[in-house]
């Protein structure tokens, strides 16, 4: 079933197996993209899923995360909406007491089958509770149709429905990384938003209700590559000034949960404007990748051209905050060919008319 092979093993699948031949065909391969997804969760080269259901699988380094807060708070969990069971392995991979429902009778099948008999199954619906005394976790459905629900109350179930099923109780439910805080908080929602990234990617926010949020955390950002967590109630102050040495883009989930000025502080960073992402410093937090500043100009594509081919600029990676700029399209009217790899970091430094658009020709860390 590689691609070279497909059309063959296509053909001898069906004339062996008949009317099975596409099951088969789609459980291999879908083995196959779990491997690298879950593959941390433990042997899944024979887990069943269905192609939807690997797709809102968390990945294992997310969920295992998840699960390690869970552990520490000591309780019974609930999954209600299980789907496969990749939460369910997470839990009891990380010693967690769990058991899991769902409403797919298909999905809950492949659950048994996936986690065998270390976790207690049943077909419950997630807006009618089943358990007591159990810290509840829902992963609501955000596709339908096939399209991206990016309303709240349109994910299945809505929030606003399981906030007053689950109201006095423990409940932690993921939604997807640009969910509206603002909205969220209209509906009901007091406790703690963690906005969690990966391989350099947002991969969700996790709602935890107040009860399992630490006290006085209402937002919190984990970097999983870096092992870093930051949250709102560390310091703040975090001063505007001219560019230094370096320039940091901070990880998408500081800056997804509204925690740059936090960053910089830890780190002895500085904003270059404070309406914008981009922090600046004279030296880099460990193992974060920055941008060191050899020339600043007024963004402008001729100075700009003029400045990359003088430093003999063939390759430019174009990173833009604030400034209506296209990288793809400004990369390719640039005409560089050159031999240094560089890159350039364009923002608004001030608003109204005294803002203006700069240019930092940049060499990167890595």
């Amino acid at each position: 079933m590689t691609d070279g092979s497909r059309i063959a093993d296509t053909t001898a699948v069906r004339a062996r197996f008949g009317a099975r031949a596409p099951v088969l065909m789609e459980t291999t391969l879908l083995r196959r993209r779990a491997v690298d997804k879950l593959g941390e969760l433990g042997p899944v080269s024979d887990w069943l899923f269905t192609d939807e259901a690997l797709q809102q699988a968390t990945a294992a380094p997310v969920a295992l995360h998840r699960a390690g807060r869970l552990a520490a708070a000591g309780a019974v969990v609930h999954d209600a909406t299980c789907s496969v069971g990749t939460e369910l392995a997470a839990l009891h991979g990380s010693g967690v007491r769990a058991l899991g429902s769902d409403i797919d009778p298909v999905r809950l099948a492949m659950a048994r089958h996936n986690v065998g008999s270390r976790v207690d199954l049943c077909r419950a619906d997630a807006l009618r509770p089943v358990t007591r005394d159990t810290v509840v976790v829902v992963d609501p459905a955000r596709r339908r149709g096939g399209r991206r629900q990016f309303s709240p109350e349109d994910y299945q179930p809505g929030l606003g429905a399981l906030f007053d099923t689950y109201r006095g109780r423990d409940l932690v439910v993921k939604c997807a990384p640009g969910i509206d805080f603002e909205q969220v908080g209209r509906l009901g929602f007091e406790g703690e938003i963690e906005v969690t990234s990966y391989r350099g990617s947002v991969r969700e926010a996790c709602l935890w209700s107040a009860g399992l949020a630490e006290p006085g955390v209402r937002r919190r950002a984990s970097v999983l590559d870096r092992g870093e967590q930051l949250t709102d109630a560390e310091p703040d102050d975090c001063p505007v000034a001219p560019v230094g040495r370096w320039i940091v883009d901070p990880d998408g989930a500081v800056v997804r949960s509204g925690l740059v000025r936090h960053y910089g502080a830890r780190h002895g960073l500085w904003q270059l404007d404070p309406d914008i992402a981009y922090l600046s410093g004279d030296e880099l937090p460990p193992e974060v990748r920055g941008f060191e500043v050899l020339e600043q100009l007024d963004f402008d594509e001729r100075r700009l051209r003029r400045a990359l081919a003088a430093a003999d600029c063939g390759a430019v990676e174009i990173l833009v905050r604030g400034v209506s700029v296209d990288p793809d399209a400004l990369r390719r009217r640039l005409r560089l060919a050159g031999g240094r790899s560089l890159s350039v970091v364009i923002t608004r430094l001030g608003t109204g008319p005294a803002g203006r658009a700069i240019a930092y020709v940049c060499r990167a860390s890595r």
